[in-house]
C-alpha cells in the first residue's frame, strides 16, 4: 500500500511539473505574432504605414492613432518626434489601465513573456528578442524591462521592445513600446 501511495504522489508531482514546463514553452498566439510582425515591419518606414489620424500636436512631438495594435491593447498610438536631433517615431500600446496592482503585474509579466518568445521573419531575416525581466514591485512607481531585438538586419540594430508598468495618481498602467534606442553602450 505504501508503494502505491508513494508512486501516486510521485506521479502527481511529476505531472504538475511537466505541465508547468509545457505551458511555459507555449509560443505566442498567431494573432499576437502577426500584429507584432506588421508593427515591427512598419518600423523601417518610421511607422508611416500604420499611422492614423493625429491626436495631438505639441512643440516637439505629434501623437497619432496607430492603425495596428496587438491583441488585448486598450489603445495604440504613435509618437512622431520632430526636433533637430530626433525625427524618429515610436509605437506604444496601453495594455492595462486600472486600480489593481496584481492585474497590472500579471499583464506586465504576460506581455514580457509573449514578446520574449516571439520569433519573426522580417525581410527574409530571423528576428527574436532577448532580455531578463525586471520584476515588478508594488512599492516602485515605475518598472521596465527592455528586450533587445536579435537580428542580422542592420535596420534593427538598435531596435527594442520595452514593457513598462507605471503607478500614477490615477492607478496602474502597463505599456508595450517599440522603437529604436541608440545608446552609448548596447547593454540590454
Amino acid at each position: 500500500m505504501r508503494k502505491i501511495l508513494s508512486f501516486t504522489l510521485f506521479f502527481i508531482f511529476a505531472t504538475t511539473i511537466s505541465n508547468a514546463q509545457f505551458y511555459k514553452s507555449i509560443p505566442p498566439s498567431p494573432a499576437f505574432t502577426d500584429s507584432l510582425h506588421k508593427i515591427i515591419s512598419s518600423f523601417k518606414n518610421n511607422f508611416r504605414s500604420i499611422q492614423g489620424n493625429i491626436i495631438s500636436a505639441q512643440a516637439d512631438v505629434y501623437t497619432y492613432e496607430a492603425n495596428t495594435a496587438v491583441p488585448g491593447a486598450e489603445k495604440a498610438v504613435l509618437f512622431r518626434f520632430h526636433s533637430i536631433e530626433d525625427t524618429t517615431a515610436s509605437w506604444q500600446a496601453t495594455m492595462y489601465s486600472g486600480e489593481s496592482y496584481n492585474e497590472a503585474a500579471r499583464i506586465y509579466k504576460n506581455i514580457f513573456g509573449l514578446v520574449n518568445k516571439t520569433h519573426l521573419i522580417i525581410d527574409n531575416t530571423a528576428m527574436g528578442f532577448s532580455s531578463q525581466m525586471e520584476e515588478p514591485t508594488e512599492s516602485l512607481r515605475f518598472t521596465a524591462s527592455t528586450l533587445k531585438a536579435i537580428s542580422t538586419n542592420a535596420a534593427y540594430t538598435h531596435f527594442i521592445a520595452e514593457v513598462e508598468m507605471i503607478n500614477s495618481y490615477t492607478g496602474w498602467q502597463v505599456h508595450l513600446n517599440l522603437h529604436n534606442k541608440k545608446a552609448d553602450t548596447d547593454k540590454y
